[in-house]
């Protein structure tokens, strides 16, 4: 009898032991995927976005305000051509770029079928004329030589600057967009070469002239405002050349980017353009 007792015991402790076992493993299951869940939800939101060139300033603050306020992580993707980060949205590489004016990413759609759309303004990046051996247009030789970008849009933009320049004049139903063979007086007979926009400044030192872009001309090391020898004006008529924050047509009303969107278009952002820039980039936002 005391054995049998024994034998039963025995049995019930070992039973009582498995079944605390049992419950003890569920619940440490269950926290540890509360806590996964808890990480998971603490995890940044990545967004990658494509821009040209390496001074990034602007973007570096909005990317640090995003971080801080809403966990939003950008990572700019930089690029040092116009063709690449278009595509490489289009392809779905990128979540949205920042580089480009709003005409340019219009050719872009006409061209290869895309939807890329405008989020919002940024900046516009007035085109110069610049030169190593010349301090004003007065004094271009004639047979000068002259660098333009290549592409159509900032091809049109640059002939129309040469225009406002007063070297050039161009067929007015050309629109924003006229072409070399549009040009219908060269007086001083200038040398025009088509050059990608990423060498206009590099190709100076070959070059009586060349047409840049202020982003361009910021990297390589020129100050717009001081550097270029005659400055696209801004006014009204400019809009065709802010620059834009574009997504793909589908992502148009992302939340998402619209956060990112606001951020970028602050105060603080304006003032971190102003500064890097030194003038040369001008915020085209709404309360600007």
């Amino acid at each position: 009898m005391v054995m049998s007792l024994k034998k039963y015991l025995g049995g019930f402790v070992a039973a009582s032991a498995l079944l605390l076992a049992a419950c003890g493993g569920g619940g440490n299951a269950a926290s540890d995927e509360a806590t996964s869940d808890e990480a998971t939800s603490n995890d940044p939101t990545h967004v990658k976005v494509a821009v040209v060139g390496e001074i990034n300033e602007p973007w570096e603050y909005v990317a640090e305000q995003l971080k801080e306020n809403e966990n939003i992580e950008i990572e700019l993707v930089k690029y040092t051509d116009y063709a690449t980060p278009n595509k490489s949205l289009a392809d779905g590489d990128v979540d949205l770029n920042a580089f480009q004016t709003e005409i340019f990413m219009d050719s872009f759609n006409e061209d290869t079928g895309s939807d890329l759309t405008t989020l919002g303004y940024t900046v516009i990046a007035p085109l110069g004329i610049y030169s190593l051996t010349y301090t004003d247009v007065a004094d271009i030789p004639d047979g000068a030589t002259v660098g333009i970008p290549n592409d159509p849009t900032n091809n049109g933009r640059a002939l129309r600057l040469l225009q406002t320049a007063g070297l050039i004049t161009v067929d007015p139903d050309t629109g924003l967009t006229p072409q070399v063979d549009d040009i219908t007086d060269n007086p001083k007979n200038l040398q025009i070469t088509e050059l990608d926009s990423a060498q206009t400044a590099r190709a100076l030192q070959d070059l009586d002239i060349s047409i840049v872009n202020s982003g361009m001309a910021v990297d390589a090391g020129y100050i717009p405002t001081e550097d270029a020898i005659f400055l696209e004006p801004v006014s009204d008529d400019s809009q065709p050349y802010y620059n834009v924050i574009a997504s793909r047509g589908e992502d148009a009303d992302s939340e998402l980017y619209r956060t990112i969107v606001e951020y970028y278009q602050s105060e603080g952002t304006a003032q971190v353009i102003e500064e890097s820039s030194k003038g040369s980039s001008i915020p085209v936002w709404d309360g600007q």
